[in-house]
């Protein structure tokens, strides 16, 4: 039998353990019962509105010193306002795994209130009991003039992964996942920080294509949370950025290495990839961001890294969900959601033996790479050096082009204002139906031209004169081909639209042929347009309401507008990945480099994409000129600036008697493909620039373009 001294000895313990707090539901009924609010709490608490919200429906749990003190409120609430019998006492509810703990979160990207989260939170284990409804009168108010859309930024629970895609880790071991939630990571080294995330917290997100693979968590690093792991705060001493990795024998690389864990060729640098490979077709990854080592370059992601951590997540869990689960740049995630839509295997039956094995998915690029015709190819490339090759090569590239100032009418040169129009996401509208080879290439003597058929045409298109006021549709620079060149099925086929004939001497064609890009533009296109919609710009609007949206949109929440930026990154640096050149000062011509390993090294579905493009801004200002009679004194890539009589594109689109756009020419609107404003400058301005050999195209927004990551 115990002992009396034994007995008191169990009893001190169980009163120094940390206190025990009634369930979430029932703390929201005390407080309510007590007529006090969320915010008055929060006051008495000096903690901030949100966290007391996150106690109330189990996000989180508070800590000393504020859990004494929030538990004596209870108390005394109880005591005065004991439990209805149709609202039984609740006892203390244990925590889900991975803990959620009492670390303030944001209820929005800048601050104001939200709908009630208890509606949005995903799934965790155990869950709390449903709290009763609270009267209507008594929810906090919201600020969002759209719910519908806030709710739609949720991310789809999937019960695998409860706690979402990603999460961002403070230094105090607080790892802030998507909507709010917050979890105790206990892991002092980064072998632990991946078994964790692994076994633990929860983390990660479905297929998105059946036949592909889940995405791997995310973990992004504050740079205090790098420092406590080992890591140094800056990652120094490379010439360029790409570079950027740990040492081999750094103590942290070999914790790794002893671990068991492998990483990747680009070894631990901003974006790293720990990973074990596959057993039982198990997927065992982790990657990793790094803050402090610039992971989210602020050219496509402006001004999140410098976000409080729960700031960051809600940004990257928007993208994740309507995107990707980051993987790099956002170059690099722009081609991994390619191969997550276009898976390049499936499950197929051998007849022989009918069991399931590994086989191609059509309408996929295969596992194996494909080299380029040598004209599709750099002049690096190993089929271009081993062969000798010399006999030129696409030049499918953007337009960088500005009109001859001695072909400026008085006219136009007294219109007070130029004005810039931006097609949205123009490359992405390209790639929408956009046929593409998905074999490797066949060289044709003197072929038949076919629009039908993808691939690259030795054509002279010299012959063809169009108005000096615009840019040669066949050349980048506008100018007027001088003679045999190799061109883009595209570019060729609008040689033929615009009446004149054509007759390849030459050519280099795929035969099999496919729409690889249609998924990926849908979901990009969904993922543009929704976001804008967040931002108030919406598909309903009128041309007026438009232009004023977008004057506020990057204002109304600057974590959105980063999105946007960053799904606009997505596009330009996804199609530039599909032709990555080597990198680093060692290496030589011929050498092949690691971007040529991948099935996704496809110069000629670049060449295509953007041979798309620049023909369909061509068809626009040729249209224009047609209905308006203006003519571009610029273009650079998916920006055009028109002389205009007002600050307005009002005062120049062409519209038909209804009030209606006039169909083919450029039009407002929030969609890709349709165009936006990109500045306004004074005409002198733009003047005083082209004498000076400057593209106004460049320069009319105040400040250079997101850059394309591919290059």
């Amino acid at each position: 039998m115990a002992t009396e001294e034994e007995l008191f000895a169990s009893v001190d313990a169980l009163l120094e353990e940390e206190p025990q707090l009634p369930s979430p539901p029932e703390r929201a009924r005390l407080r309510e019962a007590a007529g006090i609010t969320q915010a008055r709490l929060a006051v008495a608490l000096k903690t901030s509105t949100q966290t007391v919200k996150n106690w109330e429906n189990g996000r989180s749990e508070p800590k000393e010193p504020r859990l004494s003190a929030y538990q004596r409120l209870l108390k005394g609430w109880a005591a005065k306002h004991p439990a209805h019998p149709a609202h039984p006492a609740h006892g203390a509810t244990p925590a889900p795994a991975a803990a959620p703990r009492s670390a303030p979160v944001p209820e929005a990207f800048t601050g104001p209130a939200e709908p009630e989260a208890e509606s949005t939170a995903p799934a965790q284990a155990p869950a709390a009991p449903a709290a009763p409804e609270r009267p209507a009168a008594r929810r906090p108010v919201t600020s969002s003039r759209r719910p519908a859309v806030k709710k739609a930024t949720q991310p789809a629970l999937d019960p695998r992964f409860p706690h979402g895609p990603l999460a961002v880790l403070d230094g105090d071991g607080s790892a802030f996942g998507v909507n709010g939630i917050v979890l105790d990571c206990p892991a002092t080294t980064i072998p632990q920080l991946v078994e964790w995330t692994l076994r633990e917290s929860g983390l990660g997100a479905p297929k998105l294509h059946r036949n592909g693979k889940e995405s791997d968590p995310l973990i992004v690093l504050t740079a205090a949370a790098a420092v406590n792991l080992g890591l140094p705060e800056r990652l120094e001493g490379h010439e360029q950025r790409r570079s950027l990795r740990l040492p081999d024998d750094h103590p942290v690389v070999k914790q790794v290495t002893r671990a068991k864990w492998k990483l990747t060729q680009r070894g631990f640098g901003p974006w790293a990839r720990i990973y074990r490979p596959a057993q039982a077709g198990q997927r065992q990854c982790v990657q990793l961001a790094v803050l402090s080592w610039d992971a989210l370059d602020n050219r496509a992601w402006p001004g999140v890294a410098e976000m409080e951590p729960a700031h960051i997540a809600r940004v990257l869990g928007v993208y994740a969900q309507r995107v990707i689960t980051p993987r790099g740049s956002t170059a690099v995630s722009g081609l991994e959601l390619m191969t997550a839509l276009r898976p390049p295997t499936r499950a197929v039956q051998d007849r022989a033996t009918g069991n399931w094995v590994s086989g191609h998915n059509p309408g996929s690029l295969g596992t194996e790479p494909v080299d380029p015709a040598p004209p599709e190819a750099t002049q690096e490339h190993p089929v271009v050096v081993n062969s000798g090759w010399e006999g030129g090569f696409l030049d499918e590239e953007a337009y960088q082009w500005m009109r001859d100032l001695d072909l400026l009418t008085g006219e136009e040169a007294a219109l007070p204002w130029v004005v810039g129009l931006d097609l949205n996401t123009a490359f992405l509208a390209a790639a929408a139906r956009l046929m593409v080879g998905l074999s490797g290439p066949e060289h044709v003597r003197h072929p038949h031209f076919d629009k039908r058929i993808p691939g690259s045409w030795l054509v002279d298109l010299s012959h063809i004169e169009l108005d000096p006021r615009l840019p040669s549709p066949f050349t980048p620079s506008g100018v007027r081909p001088t003679g045999p060149a190799w061109y883009q099925t595209h570019t060729v086929a609008y040689a033929q639209e615009l009446g004149y004939n054509v007759q390849p001497t030459e050519a280099y064609l795929r035969r099999e042929t496919g729409a690889y890009l249609d998924p990926w533009h849908d979901r990009l296109k969904t993922a543009y347009v929704d976001t804008l919609a967040d931002l108030g710009v919406t598909k309903d609007l009128s041309d007026t309401e438009f232009l004023a949206a977008m004057e506020r949109h990057k204002q109304a929440e600057p974590g959105l507008a980063a999105v946007l930026v960053a799904i606009k990154a997505t596009v330009k640096g996804g199609v530039g990945k599909l032709r990555e050149r080597p990198q680093g000062r060692h290496y030589k011509d011929g050498d092949r480099w690691p971007a040529l390993e991948r099935p996704t090294w496809r110069p000629d579905i670049r060449a295509a994409v953007i041979s798309k493009a620049r023909v369909n801004m061509h068809r626009k200002m040729l249209k224009m000129a047609e209905f308006t009679g203006l003519y571009p004194l610029a273009v650079l890539s998916d920006c055009v600036v028109y002389p205009s009589p007002g600050r307005s594109p009002l005062d120049f689109l062409p519209y038909s008697t209804s009030g209606k756009p006039i169909p083919g020419a450029f039009r407002l609107g929030s969609t890709p493909g349709l165009a936006k404003v990109e500045g306004v400058q004074e005409m002198a301005w733009a003047v005083d620039l082209m004498e000076q050999g400057l593209n106004p195209a460049r320069h009319i927004k105040g400040g250079d373009a997101v850059l394309d990551e591919g290059e």
